[in-house]
């Protein structure tokens, strides 16, 4: 099986009820034209808080992400407005939910969506090493996820410049469990010290100053 992601991107004249909708619309039309053993779409559908200690960017954005058996492109999605870019990647799910809800219902809790890039400076196994190795493993320690999708980015299958070299969505059981910072990265006593952790431990295999992050919500339209 051969796992694809594509990217799209709303516009400023799009507001986040709009672009979500249509992106919904989207995701069900591929399923019908493509056939795909699964396909889900991770979008942002409304504006991140005003204030929180993630620093969610603004814009809209959607992840569709495929599991077929060929390799043909999905040209229904790299023709649409605000295509911007197509990869394929190897997925990995250290921690995973079990699926109890109907395929084209939005999935419990609330899903942090993150694309990144390698630090400047380390070489490819350092970063895969710190991402996986040492990364990984503390967050499912410190946050509370029910949900761990971790993606590498192989190869770009599009003409489109972006580049990233991982892909994560990370999902809580409840909104409250992510944008809680006494939730998400402990109590009282321990907050500070976890996120100086979490901050450290980031800096030391990615991009900071290119990072994205998103508020989202996660969708499975064939699973």
């Amino acid at each position: 099986m051969r796992k694809e992601m594509y990217l799209i991107r709303g516009s400023e004249q799009e507001d986040h009820r709009h672009f979500a909708d249509r992106m919904l619309k989207m995701a069900f039309a591929v399923a019908k034209l493509i056939n795909p053993d699964a396909l889900k779409v991770t979008l942002t559908r409304e504006p991140p808080p005003k204030i929180s200690v993630i620093p969610f960017r603004k814009c809209k954005i959607a992840v569709f992400s495929i599991i077929k058996e060929d390799n043909i492109k999905v040209d229904f999605l790299m023709k649409s407005e605000g295509f911007s870019g197509a990869f394929t990647v190897e997925e990995a799910l250290p921690v995973s939910y079990e699926k109890t809800w109907t395929d084209g219902e939005p999935s419990p809790g609330a899903c942090l969506l993150t694309l990144f890039h390698r630090k400047p400076g380390i070489d490819y196994d350092t970063f895969l090493h710190r991402w996986h190795n040492g990364h990984t493993p503390l967050s499912l320690k410190l946050h509370p996820l029910w949900n761990y999708n971790r993606n590498v980015v192989l190869q770009k299958i599009s003409d489109h410049p972006d580049w990233f070299d991982g892909i994560v969505e990370e999902q809580t059981r409840t909104r409250s469990e992510l944008l809680n910072p006494f939730k998400f990265f402990g109590n009282a006593l321990e907050i500070t010290g976890n996120m100086i952790a979490v901050y450290r431990d980031t800096k030391s295999f990615l991009d900071y100053k290119r990072i994205e992050t998103y508020l989202a919500a996660e969708y499975h339209i064939v699973s």
